[in-house]
C-alpha cells in the first residue's frame, strides 16, 4: 500500500492555514474532481476522496492536533487508512460545501447523475462510543478484548426488512418501483435531465403496507452483543480506535455505524508515562550512594537490577534502553528512565549522630562541587538528545 499523502499538501494549504482558509481549498479541489465533472474517472474520484479525507482531518481541531503532532498514526488504527471515505461518507458529512456548484443542492450532488442513474441514499447505523483502561502491560503487548454492548441489531423476524411477510411490501406509485424520479435541472454545465431519488419511497421502489410486529417496520431492534476486537501495542490516554460495522445496525439493511474505542490508561504507582518513554523515581541511602550498591526497579514486565556507581550524584537519570512503550503503528520502543534520589533521613539517634560529627569533619565530605558535572537541565537535555 502507497505511503500516505500530507494533509496539508493534497489540499495547497500551508500548516498555518485558518478553518476558512481550509475550507475554501478544499471546496476548490472538490468541485475540480467532482464524479458529476469528471464521470468514470477512477483517478479524479480517487483524488476527491483523497481531499475529502485531508478536509476532515484539517477542519477538525482535536484530529488536526494529533496529526500534527503523530502524523497519520495519530489518527487510529482502522486497519484501512486513517478513515476509508466512500462517496455517500463525503456527500453525507460535506454535501453542503459544494453550495450551487452542482444544481445548488448537497441531496443533487449526493444521489444525482448527469444521464446517468439515481442512486438510492444509503442508512447509516450510528456509532457507539465505548471506553477501555489498559494497563502498562496491555500497552506493551496489546489485547484482545471482549465487551458486551447495548446496540441495535438487524430484527431476526423480519431479518432487517421491516415487514411482517412477503405479502407486506408494495411497488410504490410515485416512482412505479424504479426508486427514481426524472427532472429537469439547470447547472452550471447548461440544463440537464437528472435522475432523483423517488421522496415517497426513498429509492426502494418498495412500500411496506404491514409493518413487522417485533421491529414497527424499522427493521431493527435493540439487544446485547458480545463484540471481540484487538488493542494494537503502543496506544494512548485518549486515542481512539475505531471497529468497522460494529455500532448500531441501520433500518432495513442499511451500512451499520462503528464501535469507536477510547483508550483510557491505569495509573501505575511506579512507573509513570513520557511519551514512549517510562519514568521511575528511585530512592537510595546516603551510604548508598557513596558505595555503591545493587538494587531492583520496577519494568512492565517485573524487576530489573541495575548497578548504582559509588558516589553517584542525586538527580542523576540512568537508562535502561528498549525497557519503555512501543511506538504505535511505527517501530521502535522507548526506554526505562530511572531518576536517582537520595533519601535523607529526618531524624537521628545519638549514635546516628556521632557517626554524623565525624562525617563532617572529614575533607572528603565537604561539598566540593566539580565543574565538569552537568547540572540537572544540562543532564535532561543530554538525555534526550
Amino acid at each position: 500500500m502507497p505511503a500516505k499523502r500530507d494533509y496539508y499538501e493534497i489540499l495547497g494549504v500551508n500548516k498555518n492555514a485558518g478553518a476558512e482558509e481550509i475550507k475554501k481549498a478544499y471546496r476548490k479541489k472538490a468541485i475540480e474532481f467532482h464524479p458529476d465533472k469528471n464521470p468514470g474517472n477512477k483517478e479524479a474520484e480517487e483524488k476527491f476522496k483523497e481531499a475529502a479525507e485531508a478536509y476532515d482531518v484539517l477542519s477538525t481541531p482535536e484530529k488536526r492536533q494529533r496529526y500534527d503532532q503523530f502524523g497519520h498514526a495519530g489518527l487510529g488504527a482502522s486497519g484501512s487508512g486513517a478513515y476509508g471515505f466512500t462517496m455517500d461518507d463525503i456527500f453525507s458529512n460535506f454535501g453542503d460545501i459544494f453550495g450551487s456548484a452542482f444544481g445548488g443542492s448537497a441531496r443533487f450532488s449526493r444521489f444525482s447523475g448527469f444521464g446517468g442513474q439515481a442512486q438510492a441514499p444509503t442508512a447509516y447505523g450510528s456509532d457507539i462510543r465505548v471506553r477501555v483502561r489498559l494497563s502498562l502491560k496491555d500497552i506493551v503487548y496489546g489485547v484482545d478484548k471482549k465487551l458486551k454492548v447495548r446496540k441495535m441489531v438487524a430484527c431476526t423476524t423480519c431479518h432487517g426488512s421491516g415487514a411482517k411477510d412477503r405479502n407486506s411490501v408494495a411497488t410504490c406509485t410515485t416512482c412505479r418501483g424504479t426508486g427514481q424520479i426524472s427532472h429537469v435541472v439547470n447547472t452550471m454545465l447548461g440544463r440537464m435531465q437528472t435522475a432523483a431519488v423517488c421522496p415517497k419511497c426513498h429509492g426502494e421502489g418498495k412500500i411496506i403496507t404491514n409493518p413487522c410486529p417485533d421491529c414497527s417496520g424499522h427493521g431493527i431492534v435493540q439487544r446485547d452483543e458480545e463484540i471481540s476486537f484487538k488493542i494494537p501495542p503502543g496506544m494512548y490516554e485518549g486515542m481512539q480506535l475505531n471497529v468497522n460495522g460494529k455500532g448500531n445496525a441501520a433500518r432495513r439493511g442499511g451500512r451499520n455505524g462503528d464501535l469507536l474505542v477510547v483508550i483510557e490508561e491505569e495509573k501505575n504507582d511506579e512507573l509513570v508515562r513520557d511519551g514512549n518513554n517510562l519514568i521511575h523515581n528511585l530512592f537510595i541511602s546516603i551510604p548508598e550512594a557513596a558505595m555503591g550498591a545493587t538494587v531492583e526497579v520496577p519494568t512492565v514486565d517485573g524487576k530489573a537490577k541495575i548497578t548504582i556507581k559509588a558516589g553517584v550524584q542525586p538527580g542523576a537519570i540512568l537508562r535502561l534502553s528498549g525497557k519503555g512503550l512501543p511506538v504505535v503503528n511505527r517501530y521502535g520502543t522507548g526506554d526505562l528512565l530511572v531518576y536517582v534520589n537520595v533519601w535523607v533521613p529526618k531524624k537521628l539517634d545519638r549514635e546516628e549522630k556521632k557517626i554524623m560529627e565525624k562525617l563532617l569533619a572529614s575533607p572528603n565530605f565537604k561539598p566540593t562541587p566539580d565543574p565538569s558535572e552537568k547540572n540537572f537541565m544540562d543532564r535532561m537535555r543530554r538525555m534526550f538528545q
